[in-house]
């Protein structure tokens, strides 16, 4: 990179650590200086009182623990702020961004509210559990190629019985309206893509979402049924309205399948051949229960295209299953087929996020018990990777002995922190000094504590409304879902 390339990261950097700065209202110099120490000590992030002992951490644990606990951040003046950072972009300019749920697992916090089950797979092959635990949606731009790193956007955590669509879509709504805002998307770029997994109700978001410039694709399960387009009505002698659907499309049945509007193969280094086949205009038949049983005036028709997705092989041995996808456009072309199941492999990219999270940067590790503190920390983290996603232009491999060289554009988060510490002296801190203070007397020797915290039971209801039940694509012998 050029000098003035470098120059020019650096002041990016710069930039984004004094907006953070300024969204610090309450204990900002305590929580900015945490989330120095967080970049800066060695190796993953243990404990949080830990991080009171990094250089970089100048005030004691208990103004750390102050801080968490009782300082301010305004989220929403941070949420403008990391929509304005330099972000990356797909082929032709588009935007693509991955929507995920990671939890922060708390099964032993009985005296923690709001706390939600959270999916988690075991250890044993197709094993299931219901873990208590905060869940947070996170929504992050993607970049292409292979890699591990994204750009986190937004967080939000899920309260027990959240309509997990309707928060999910306005997250969405919120991000690209913010986005429009700071320029990063014109009249004139390609709409944004918002890519999902399963278990959101893609066609109802892509609905609530029609007005905005964003497009959205999201897996299926593979049991589902939708309907063909009714095609053109001819007159019936006999009466009666006209069709709102065609044949059903099943999924596992490929007599219904018909013809495919669109058949790409494409050659690829991990899995081999990948086989796509695309039908456009398929949407499911809506009924009136759920999410749908407010809806005023007549259901509306959701089309869009489906995509079968088979590879030849999967690296990691395992059952290799056709992938169905749903995206929100319609009269798709080769091209459109061949980016939408590409994106979507893009998507696990934030899996590496949230290890990187979890294990490195320790955004799970806190034994916190109010979840508005919870919510502070869980930002913290998310400027901490900002900030190595911006220090990436600048950092230096500092790789250990018994690791192989990589070039500077390939560099790992973890290899970039390695370096963090030294690139943030070229930055300045806009903290002020500390200033010396007397611990307190604290409670005396030999007295318990009387004030005894709050139980809570544990939200029956899951972050998607529905009660805690097997699901029904777990259980064997189920039939195909033929509505919603």
């Amino acid at each position: 990179m050029t000098d003035g390339g470098r120059g020019s990261a650096l002041g990016e950097l710069v930039a984004f650590r004094q907006g953070f700065y300024d969204c610090l209202t309450a204990r900002a110099d305590a929580l900015f200086e945490l989330c120095e120490a967080v970049l800066c000590t060695d190796g993953p992030v243990r404990s949080l009182v830990g991080l009171s002992l990094a250089p970089e951490h100048r005030r004691g644990h208990g103004a750390l623990y102050d801080a968490v606990n009782h300082g301010k951040v305004e989220i929403e003046r941070l949420r403008t702020a990391l929509a304005g950072v330099r972000l990356p972009r797909a082929a032709g300019g588009r935007l693509v961004m991955a929507v995920d749920v990671s939890p922060w697992l708390r099964p032993d916090g009985a005296t923690c509210p709001d706390r939600s089950f959270c999916h988690t797979y075991g250890r044993g092959r197709n094993e299931h559990q219901m873990i208590p635990g905060w869940p947070y949606s996170i929504i992050a731009a993607l970049e292409t190629g292979r890699t591990s790193w994204t750009a986190p956007l937004d967080a939000q955590r899920l309260a027990p019985g959240a309509d997990l669509a309707a928060v999910t879509t306005a997250q969405i709504r919120d991000l690209a309206q913010r986005l429009i805002a700071a320029g990063q998307w014109r009249e004139e770029d390609p709409r944004m893509l918002f890519v999902l997994d399963a278990g959101y109700d893609a066609p109802r978001i892509a609905y609530l979402l029609r007005d905005l410039p964003v497009q959205i694709l999201a897996r299926m399960r593979s049991d589902r049924v939708l309907r063909r387009a009714a095609g053109e009505h001819r007159h019936n002698p006999a009466g009666g309205r006209p069709p709102k659907h065609g044949a059903e499309f099943v999924f596992k049945d490929p007599s219904t399948w018909g013809g495919e509007d669109v058949v790409t193969s494409t050659d690829t280094r991990l899995y081999g051949t990948a086989a796509v086949q695309a039908w456009d205009r398929v949407h499911p038949m809506l009924t009136r229960r759920s999410a749908w049983s407010t809806h005023e005036g007549e259901l509306p028709i959701i089309e869009g295209t489906v995509i079968r997705l088979r590879v030849e092989h999967l690296p990691s041995g395992g059952v290799n299953k056709p992938v169905w996808l749903w995206w929100s456009g319609v009269e798709a072309t080769a091209d459109d087929v061949d980016r939408c199941w590409r994106m979507f492999l893009r998507r696990f990219d934030i899996e590496h996020t949230f290890r990187m999270w979890k294990q490195t940067l320790g955004w799970t590790r806190p034994q916190l018990r109010d979840p508005q503190a919870a919510d502070r920390w869980t930002w913290l983290t998310l400027v901490a990777y900002t900030q190595l996603r911006l220090t990436r232009p600048l950092a230096e491999d500092l790789r250990r002995p018994w690791e192989k060289p990589a070039e500077p554009q390939r560099l790992t988060p973890a290899r970039v922190r390695r370096g963090f510490r030294y690139i943030r002296t070229k930055t300045g801190s806009p903290t002020a000094a500390p200033k010396l203070t007397q611990p307190g007397p604290g409670r005396p020797t030999g007295s318990k504590n009387r004030q005894r915290a709050t139980r809570h039971d544990v939200g029956l209801i899951l972050a998607t409304g529905q009660a805690h039940t097997r699901p029904t694509h777990h259980k064997k012998g189920t039939k195909p879902r033929r509505a919603g």
